[in-house]
């Protein structure tokens, strides 16, 4: 018996540089927005059918909405579907975005590995950016979300 194979992206995204977010509303990035975008634009790239075919199998499983760093997970068959899908998504929300692949695993565990190390680099560029604006309740988030990840298994 074969077990069930799937495909885990790492991917960032990536706000408008353009968009004012000191005026607008700042976008938070959680699972529950980037499973919508995505599926929304599944839905009208590939119709319904192409929907139901990803959608057993297509799941957030991590989500920094500091680094802006995600993990989806989506099955062997599907995951070109669901790669070309975010590619086409244009905003969560009212906020432009643009998805960058970073990694692209047969495992959960080389995709934590690297995403571990990828948010802690762009948390450092944070850190750097934010200076004396960086709270202690950003650096206890940010280490909440580190251990998230550390303990992500399926």
């Amino acid at each position: 018996m074969v077990g069930f194979k799937n495909r885990y992206m790492l991917m960032e995204v990536l706000l408008d540089p353009n968009k004012d977010l000191m005026l607008d509303e700042p976008i938070i990035i959680t699972q529950f927005n980037l499973s919508k975008a995505i599926k929304n634009s599944i839905q009208a790239n590939f119709g319904e059918c192409g929907l139901a075919l990803s959608q057993n199998s297509f799941q957030v499983k991590y989500v920094n909405p500091i680094t802006k760093v995600c993990i989806f997970r989506t099955s062997r068959e599907e995951y070109q579907k669901v790669w070309a899908a975010t590619t086409m998504v244009k905003s969560i929300g009212n906020c432009p975005v643009v998805f960058n692949l970073l990694d692209l695993s047969g495992s959960i565990r080389a995709c934590k590995n690297i995403a571990l190390k990828c948010d802690e680099l762009k948390f450092e560029q944070y850190k750097l950016s934010a200076g004396d604006r960086l709270t202690a309740d950003v650096h206890q988030h940010m280490r909440n979300c580190l251990e998230k990840i550390r303990v992500l298994e399926h």
